[in-house]
């Protein structure tokens, strides 16, 4: 194969996903859209965002539902981690959750079975969830990463810029009213942002029109009990906004068992 011949693909897969990408923002009514599309019209506008303008409008969405989200990620191979992965992670849940928790990326039970938060950390977000009100399939659960990351470690730049369209579409469908993200990877791949945690977490912050929640991630609290009590007050946080059709609340007891 010649050098030319072997940059084309990446590059056209490159740009697949920057389109599809594209497609989710107009999915995702961002108010810019409008001016970007009014401006487009216009002769001074530079090509490029003409262009971009031309895609946003004309390109139909990939996936209208979350079964072909998950069918695109089960044939993904848009990382290294589809050759080490035993089975994809596409998350789970009400269709038309009103709230979304978003974690780091799936374990080695998740791997196994298919199905996000599962282990340990999945067994206290059931916990978690309970303790607000809800039950686990009235809640929408995925991750940042679709694919188990090796020994469990940090997500890479790469894998997550490859696996991030995937639940940005599933944002756009589900619209939940809150998102809960789980953990500092987390929190930094959604607000793109590098605080730590503990500045991060405690209220909320704009996520392309969706109030964003920051908290401790399950498997931290596993292992540093001290701050359940911190995280509960996150999730009170959530309850609150989520008022007056939100769900009856609980005792933080029943998830600190």
């Amino acid at each position: 194969m010649s050098a030319r011949g072997g940059l084309q693909s990446p590059v056209a897969d490159i740009a697949r996903q920057a389109r599809e990408l594209l497609v989710q923002v107009r999915e995702s009514r961002w108010p810019g859209f409008d001016t970007l599309s009014q401006q487009s019209a216009s002769p001074s506008t530079p090509a490029p965002v003409r262009k971009l303008a031309a895609i946003l409008r004309e390109e139909p969405s990939p996936w209208s539902t979350l079964e072909q989200i998950a069918q695109a990620v089960s044939a993904c191979t848009g990382c290294p981690l589809h050759a080490t992965r035993t089975q994809t992670v596409p998350g789970e849940g009400a269709s038309k959750a009103r709230l979304m928790f978003v974690g780091e990326a799936p374990g080695a039970d998740e791997d196994r079975l298919g199905r996000p938060f599962v282990g340990a950390a999945g067994q206290l977000l059931d916990k978690m969830i309970a303790a607000m009100g809800f039950a686990r399939d009235q809640v929408f659960i995925a991750n940042i990463l679709k694919c188990r990351p090796p020994g469990n470690r940090d997500p890479l730049e790469h894998e997550v810029a490859a696996c991030l369209p995937y639940l940005l579409a599933q944002i756009a469908l589900i619209r939940p009213e809150v998102i809960c993200s789980l953990g500092r990877h987390a929190s930094h791949a959604l607000l793109e942002r590098k605080d730590s945690l503990g500045k991060l977490r405690g209220r909320f912050f704009d996520y392309r029109g969706t109030p964003l929640l920051p908290t401790f991630h399950p498997s931290y609290l596993l292992r540093t009990p001290a701050d359940k009590g911190a995280a509960w007050k996150d999730l009170q946080l959530i309850m609150h906004r989520l008022k007056p059709s939100g769900p009856e609340q609980h005792s933080p007891e029943e998830y600190d068992r």
